[in-house]
């Protein structure tokens, strides 16, 4: 059974297919440039060669059918034909307060996300068309929605509710409503398998670190608080995003510069956290090989972000009340030593205790490590993430109907015997490169 899943952003859509009964990916891509002049289209079929493509793509529709016709090729494809494809999974940035878990889409669910639009004006409408998209050139067979709010909808309302008028909440949904629930759905589960402990008795703190970041507070294997807010603009330091201000600091700046409210968004969403302290840089790498040369505002820009995660780690271990342990994941999270190490250090009085040798050892998308001292009552981990997983056993059991809320479902990723096959391929090569890796890899 072959399930393709679509993550549509407002000019660009990522894919994978996957086979859900040898537990295998199949391939993998992203269509980059929709709308433009020129489009380009990458995938990464099983067993072959990276293929390549660039042509006209007007919209979310013909998108979605280079990828069909991508994935079908002879040549550069990974299945034979469009039958196999029993089921279409899609990313949804913001499900509001309507839903808490992921849902088979019809024309009702379609209007809800509609209606949320303004919540994420930037996101929701692409996932919107991407769907739209799928629906018409896949109009048989059943697709689903998963949310990256819909993790966060355990949070209780002490956690979620602003100190604003009451009325914001209840006329204009003003609320946190946190994001990237779907990795951290994969990481809290993953977590609980190598502590060895039961969801419903873990408490974890999870730094998911890209160029969107955000953390979040699992108590008791839900949601109980998350950094990022009614937008992903608030909490950590970002790629792009400045994360937490004094929110007086907009007005004055709109006072002293003429900026409109456009404008101002436009700054504190595109123009900060990274990129405005280095006047340049958005990629850690570049920020990395900065501070290694001695370069005074990329140390600043890494100091800053690396201490504002410590805080929320402060935070959280306060609002948990007993931690088990500390995960980093995604991109930075998962690959720069650099950020863990000064996120952490200072932090041995609380129970967290980080080999240094062993985190420095951890860099690598293909296994998950512990990275905390022999010694350490909390541990730290590096767990790859895989919200495409995530996406797809949510589609697959909402179409055999045993999905259900995570608190009620088990993923098959929580078993101890879980693999991730192309992970497993890969690792060697990592091991090659990195010998050391082997010996700090978790268990189960």
């Amino acid at each position: 059974m072959v399930i393709l899943t679509l993550n549509c952003g407002s000019s660009s859509a990522k894919f994978q297919v996957y086979d859900w009964d040898k537990k295998e990916v199949l391939g993998v891509g992203m269509i980059e440039r929709i709308g433009e002049e020129i489009s380009n289209i990458e995938h990464k079929p099983l067993g072959k060669s990276e293929f390549e493509e660039k042509k006209a793509c007007p919209s979310h529709k013909e998108a979605v059918s280079w990828i069909i016709d991508t994935i079908l090729d002879k040549k550069n494809g990974c299945i034979a034909d469009m039958s196999e494809i029993k089921a279409v999974g899609h990313r949804v940035v913001h499900g509001g307060e309507a839903f808490k878990k992921s849902v088979i889409v019809d024309e009702s669910v379609l209007k809800a996300f509609e209606q949320l639009n303004h919540l994420a004006p930037l996101h929701n409408p692409a996932n919107i068309q991407g769907i739209r998209g799928a629906m018409q050139v896949l109009p048989d067979v059943p697709h689903c929605a998963i949310m990256d709010t819909a993790w966060h909808q355990t949070m209780p309302s002490l956690s979620f509710m602003y100190a604003l008028p009451y009325d914001w909440y209840e006329k204009n949904n003003v609320r946190r409503y946190g994001f990237h629930g779907t990795s951290y759905l994969y990481t809290a589960k993953r977590a609980s398998v190598l502590l060895g402990k039961d969801p419903s008795k873990t408490n974890v703190i999870i730094a998911h670190i890209g160029n969107g970041a955000s953390m979040c507070a699992v108590k008791d294997g839900k949601s109980f608080d998350t950094s990022m807010g009614m937008t992903p603009l608030e909490g950590l330091m970002m790629g792009t995003r400045s994360g937490d201000i004094d929110p007086a600091i907009v007005t004055y700046m709109m006072n002293e510069t003429g900026m409109n409210s456009k404008e101002m968004d436009a700054t504190l969403n595109k123009k900060s956290g990274v990129l405005g302290i280095t006047k340049g840089f958005v990629d850690r790498r570049d920020v990395q090989t900065g501070v290694e040369k001695g370069d005074v505002i990329c140390t600043l820009a890494q100091d800053m972000e690396a201490y504002r995660i410590k805080k929320y780690i402060g935070s959280y271990y306060a609002a948990l009340g007993q931690v088990d342990a500390i995960v980093f994941t995604a991109g930075v999270g998962e690959m720069n030593p650099s950020y863990r190490l000064k996120s952490l250090k200072g932090l041995e009085n609380m129970g967290i205790i980080l080999d240094e040798k062993k985190n420095k050892i951890s860099v690598s998308r293909n296994c998950e490590t512990c990275i905390s001292a022999d010694d350490s009552p909390i541990k730290v981990y590096v767990i790859p993430t895989d919200e495409e997983l995530v996406m797809t056993e949510d589609t697959y059991a909402l179409m055999d109907g045993t999905y259900d809320v995570h608190t009620s479902y088990e993923y098959y990723f929580q078993s101890k015997e879980y693999k991730n096959k192309a992970r497993e391929r890969a690792l060697p090569g990592n091991l090659e490169k990195n010998p050391a890796l082997k010996g700090i890899i978790a268990r189960a």
